[in-house]
């Protein structure tokens, strides 16, 4: 059968999206679901969300993405070839990621009855049923191990492993989703069935669901797709993460073209009370892209750069404020002392009235694009069920940034950036810097 290609997007108005619609509910084995009814499309977009991600590793850094990669390798009777043949038969599409805090498998299907029970079905038993073949199992580590290889040759990705290490020390959250070669060598089917029998559990899950389905079919789906799971228990807490007590600045010699340049602390976490002060503050620091200070100071005025960003990255914990750029070797101090300033200068006095009603009018005008697909809107049903925020986030986050002030985003930041400890990792040829210093 063809493939069904779904790339048509429901736009709709954000009053269409109020978040008085999003319905929830709890399974009789405990797992968390977030529904969203979309009738204008004859199809639904299903997410469950584990918490098992990276930071869950231990020291078998690597085996949650390795234990999520493997579940639609062999499930049931088949094979991976006959599951996605499965899928592709329907004109299902189904996908599947590991991160640092979460592991996450979704599914996309028409819901005609026929191809929506071959779908669910085939879903089901990936998710309930992995059998973890050792063949596979070999090609994929294999194939891990000759990715962690090529890292080795991206300043892109030692410039990344650095940092967070650097940001994080001995806290899970310091662990690449990649794992290390050695550990990944050392990994065993035994690692992985025992992480899936510990963490794919129905008390430590959340499922979104959004499509053209009443309550009824919602709770029938949603109970025919995790009957089968153990009930399991909750993941333990993720500690809290230590704040940086000084600055840290590390180079690393690469024979490359650019210096790549990573610069942060730890930043906050989702539902932190400052999360929408800093949110449109950084909109205003680096957050969006060719009208922010960063790039304004160092591509437009200095041209030291092709583009500079600035983001928080809000998890389970403390995720990162991270600022970045790439320069030519020769320039990484001067681009690197432009974003220092640039930096210390805003946690000072904060944005301007001008820049700070731009801001938020660019965020409220974009916010509508956040919510207008079955796809923008189940990912964001799975990370308000996954974080524990408010069933009404959606709804009330255009009044939230709207009322954000100046004295509010210069507080936020004052109290929460300190540019005096800040991590720096540059990732190039640092003898052409220190051979235009002299």
């Amino acid at each position: 059968m063809v493939k069904f290609l779904f790339l048509v997007l429901a736009f709709v108005s954000f009053t269409s999206q109020a978040g008085e619609k999003i319905q929830h509910w709890v399974t009789d084995n405990g797992v968390r679901v977030y529904f969203y009814p979309a009738p204008e499309l004859p199809m639904m977009d299903l997410r469950i969300v584990f918490d098992a991600g990276a930071a869950r590793d231990g020291d078998k850094k690597g085996v949650a993405l390795m234990t999520n990669g493997m579940l639609a390798e062999g499930a049931g009777n088949w094979d991976s070839g006959e599951i996605a043949a499965r899928f592709d038969g329907v004109g299902a599409v189904f996908s599947n990621s590991s991160h640092r805090d979460m592991s996450v498998m979704s599914l996309r299907s028409l819901t005609d009855e026929k191809l929506l029970k071959t779908a669910l079905t085939t879903f089901t038993t990936v998710l309930t049923n992995p059998t973890f073949p050792k063949d596979a199992f070999e090609r994929e580590r294999k194939r891990l191990l000759i990715g962690l290889e090529r890292q080795k040759q991206s300043p892109d990705a030692i410039s990344d492993k650095v940092f967070y290490s650097a940001l994080y020390g001995d806290h899970p959250y310091a662990s690449e989703t990649t794992g290390e070669i050695e550990t990944v060598q050392a990994m065993t089917i035994a690692d992985l069935k025992a992480f899936y029998q510990q963490y794919f559990v129905a008390k430590n899950a959340v499922i979104a669901l959004v499509g053209a389905l009443d309550r009824e079919q919602a709770e029938k789906l949603v109970n025919d797709v995790v009957a089968d799971l153990s009930v399991g228990s909750i993941a333990e807490a993720i500690p809290e993460v230590n704040k940086l007590d000084k600055a840290d600045k590390i180079e690393i010699a690469f024979p490359s073209s650019q210096s790549h340049i990573m610069v942060g602390q730890p930043g906050i976490k989702r539902g932190d009370a400052d999360y929408f002060p800093l949110y449109v503050g950084n909109h205003v620091l680096g957050g969006s892209g060719m009208v922010s200070k960063l790039f304004d100071e160092i591509r437009e005025k200095r041209g030291l750069a092709y583009s500079s960003y600035s983001y928080f990255i809000p998890m389970r914990q403390q995720g990162p404020f991270l600022l970045g750029l790439q320069t030519k070797n020769e320039s990484a101090d001067a681009a690197l002392k432009v974003l220092h300033d640039v930096v210390a200068d805003f946690v000072k006095n904060g944005p301007s009235e001008k820049d700070l009603i731009a801001a938020k009018k660019n965020l409220v005008g974009g916010f509508a694009l956040r919510i207008a697909s079955n796809k923008s809107m189940v990912e964001n049903l799975a990370s308000i069920g996954f974080y524990n925020q408010p069933l009404d986030y959606l709804e009330t986050f255009i009044s939230n940034v709207e009322a954000v002030t100046l004295a509010q985003v210069k507080d936020a930041f004052q109290r929460r950036v300190n540019p005096d400890k800040l991590v720096t990792v540059i990732v190039g040829d640092t003898s052409k810097a220190q051979a235009k210093a002299e």
